[in-house]
């Protein structure tokens, strides 16, 4: 039943699980899908009146809902629409909140802009992209975006943050660190290059496409990326236990160059590299070194198809913690600890998970 006086979009005790990819979780006290800016106000301000905490929605694919659920509002966000504006050889192109990722991206591919194929096959919606700088295959959002519109939370206000003003970094921006829970995503502004080549950095992508004489166009490059998603369980496939999962669950650790050694040293002396064999290991921009969690939790002894009762690895992808049917958020956390702390205790190194925690 509605609360007496809230929006008509909004209701109660409605189960968050659903609304995840990872499909766990207990309600949320009050639900509201706002589609439109005032709709937006309108949820904030019965929020406000209850002092209800607030947890802003998107897709649901990089959330776990604890199983006692959210004791406030849950607002999810439906603002959908893409708009374009000619800019010479960039197109401009905003973006809806609630619009879905991927739909954006095949749009792009179909008007020949180039900038965010290599991000095909992402699940959730173009707002929760910013926050977290979704990258993927050589290619972030930060790479393209040139502004993102939001409410501010406590100025009641329309903000507009240019590129540099987010923050971006590796897996971050703004909005989930130092100005984390104060804005509410409703549009972002992209600046994709008409007729461009494809970005082709990453390697599996580069061996495929090397021999070819020409620049494949972007709808291979799709189709490629989608493929490799797909061979790694995190392309949403019905049926596919190994897509129940938040994605990539921890965060590839950056680290010191003296720290990497120390890591290859380790798994040297205990056996876990052959003699002449070396930790895979990436330069960031910052001249620090980007280690793969993937080899880090494998090495540890977290095998893809590794099961701990209802939850377990993928089978296609390390990263991935997966609900293999009737899993509870606390199943999810607790082998979550198990990976950290076996990785911590061989290897030395902190592993941060990438997904948002909501009601712990």
């Amino acid at each position: 039943m509605t609360d007496t006086g809230s929006p008509p979009y909004l209701r109660e005790n409605v189960p968050l699980g659903p609304f995840t990819t990872l499909g766990v979780g207990g309600a949320a006290r009050f639900l509201a899908e706002a589609d439109c800016e005032s709709a937006v106000h309108e949820a904030l301000a019965f929020a406000a009146k209850r002092a209800c905490p607030i947890f802003v929605l998107g897709g649901g694919s990089n959330i776990l809902v604890s199983d006692q659920g959210f004791p406030g509002l849950v607002l999810h966000i439906a603002v959908r629409g893409i708009r374009s504006a000619d800019a010479g050889s960039h197109d401009v192109l905003t973006v809806g909140a609630g619009e879905d990722w991927d739909f954006f991206v095949q749009r792009c591919i179909d008007l020949n802009l180039a900038g965010v194929e290599c991000l095909s096959g992402i699940p959730g919606t173009v707002g929760g992209t910013p926050v977290q700088n979704v990258g993927a295959y050589g290619e972030e959002v930060s790479d393209s975006i040139v502004s993102v519109r939001v409410l501010d939370r406590e100025s009641q206000a329309m903000e507009e943050f240019s590129n540099q003003q987010c923050g971006f970094a590796y897996r971050s921006s703004i909005f989930n660190t130092t100005q984390h829970d104060r804005y509410i995503i409703l549009s972002v502004t992209f600046s994709l290059q008409s007729g461009g080549a494809p970005k082709l950095v990453y390697d599996d992508l580069r061996r495929l496409f090397k021999d070819r004489p020409h620049v494949p166009p972007l709808w291979e490059v799709r189709d490629a990326v989608l493929a490799i998603r797909r061979n790694k369980g995190m392309l949403l496939t019905p049926g596919d236990p190994d897509c129940r999962s938040a994605g990539s669950f921890f965060k590839n650790p950056i680290v010191s160059d003296e720290a990497a050694y120390r890591v290859e040293a380790t798994a040297h002396r205990l056996g876990k590299l052959r003699p002449h064999e070396v930790v895979p290991r990436f330069k960031t921009p910052a001249g620090e070194v980007k280690l793969p969690a993937a080899w880090l939790i494998e090495r540890a002894g977290f095998h893809k198809g590794f099961s701990r009762g209802p939850v377990g690895v993928s089978t296609k992808h390390t990263l991935a913690i997966i609900n293999r049917g009737g899993a509870a958020a606390r199943d999810i956390v607790e082998l979550m600890r198990e990976i950290q702390e076996a990785v911590r205790n061989i290897f030395g190194i902190d592993l941060v998970p990438e997904p948002v925690f909501v009601g712990f």
